[in-house]
C-alpha cells in the first residue's frame, strides 16, 4: 500500500473529490514533519507515536572504499506502534 492507495481507500469511504482527500493527506504528512522538525512528538490513538531521536555522531566505514568516515550527530524520525496496532498485526 501506498499513498495513492491510502488516498483512494479514504476517497471511496468519505466521498468528496480524490483532489480533496490527497490534499488533506499531505496536510497530515506535512504537520506531521513540521511537528518533529520541531522536536515535539505526534501522538494518534490506535497508530502510534511519532517522535524525532537525536543520534550522536559516529564513525563509520565506506564499504565501497573501506575508508572511514565521520557521520555527523542527527535527527531521526521514529515510530512506536500502539498496543491495538501490535495487536491487530500479530
Amino acid at each position: 500500500m501506498n499513498k495513492a492507495g491510502l488516498v483512494e481507500i479514504i476517497h471511496e469511504s468519505v466521498g468528496g473529490t480524490k483532489a480533496a482527500c490527497e490534499q488533506a493527506m499531505e496536510k497530515v504528512i506535512e504537520t506531521i514533519t513540521n511537528t518533529l522538525k520541531k522536536g515535539d512528538d505526534v501522538s494518534i490513538a490506535g497508530l502510534g507515536i511519532f517522535t524525532a531521536k537525536q543520534r550522536a555522531a559516529r564513525q563509520a566505514r565506506n564499504p565501497r572504499t573501506g575508508e572511514m568516515v565521520n557521520v555527523p550527530a542527527m535527527k531521526v524520525p521514529k515510530f512506536k506502534p500502539s498496543k491495538h496496532l501490535k495487536d491487530a498485526v500479530r
